[in-house]
């Protein structure tokens, strides 16, 4: 299967594109789906500190050339990025263990951004999932399977993001993810490779056993949380490349994504 994806996203370039010496992707649009990382970054309220970026040096040197570098420190889960199976299950896949291959896939989003707007702690149900294979088709096997929101508008206000501000406490928060009965379908039924939303976790705010989290883990599932321009994506027919830093042993890891829609 990770082959067959991966072949899948290789014809899909070459086919949309006319002149493949001069830009491999020409006939596509690239959407970037991260955030930028400063110090308005967003991070789990019980993260130990935030992003630090420290200059090490800036200038001039003594060679007559400019030189600049810098110290860079952050948890693993904050901003965009992406959440290895290991991070709520035992002995499952570290960052570094994830295929490459199983990053490169083909995209499904499914908006709720309607449902979301009138309930903040709105989780993605069975019937959701239904509906949108009534109307695109099955979800395919292997493919990445993404929840729009909309709430990545409310970025980077934590109040409006995450339903809560207070410092050092996560027991208040309010804003959408998926639900376990449709995770479980798409992960068990549908084999989709990997799950990934708009807010800052694919459970919901108010969850206390963060089971999507689990279900995900036991599966071997990655997550991707924090991203955003998911507006800009079709329900179907786009890929996506979500390239997290390959930390070993991590839990998970700031993460690049796009997709590649091809333009009609």
């Amino acid at each position: 299967m990770k082959k067959l994806c991966l072949i899948a996203f290789l014809s899909f370039l070459i086919t949309g594109c006319e002149d493949q010496t001069r830009n491999p992707f020409q006939g596509f649009e690239v959407v970037d789906l991260t955030h930028v990382y400063n110090n308005e970054t967003l991070y789990w309220p019980t993260s130990p500190s935030a992003f630090d970026h420290d200059e090490l040096s800036y200038g001039m040197t003594d060679g007559g050339y400019f030189y600049s570098s810098y110290w860079l420190a952050t948890p693993e889960h904050g901003g965009t990025h992406l959440d290895a199976p290991i991070h709520f299950y035992e002995g499952k896949r570290t960052v570094e263990q994830i295929p490459v291959a199983e990053l490169f896939l083909p995209l499904i989003v499914i908006d709720v951004s309607e449902q979301a707007s009138a309930n903040p702690d709105y989780r993605l149900s069975l019937e959701d999932v239904q509906n949108f294979e009534a109307a695109f088709g099955p979800v395919p096997a292997g493919s990445a399977v993404l929840m729009r929101t909309g709430w990545s508008d409310s970025w980077p206000d934590a109040l409006s993001y995450l339903g809560d501000d207070t410092p050092n406490d996560a027991s208040n928060l309010h804003f959408p993810g998926f639900g376990a009965e449709a995770v479980r379908f798409l992960i068990e039924e549908r084999r989709v490779k990997l799950i990934g939303i708009d807010t800052a976790s694919i459970d919901h705010g108010p969850s206390k056993d963060f089971m999507v989290h689990r279900i995900a883990g036991e599966h071997n599932v990655p997550g991707l949380e924090n991203l955003t321009n998911l507006d800009g994506l079709p329900p179907a027919g786009a890929f996506i490349i979500a390239l997290p830093m390959n930390i070993e042993g991590g839990s998970g890891a700031p993460a690049r994504v796009v997709a590649l829609v091809k333009v009609e």
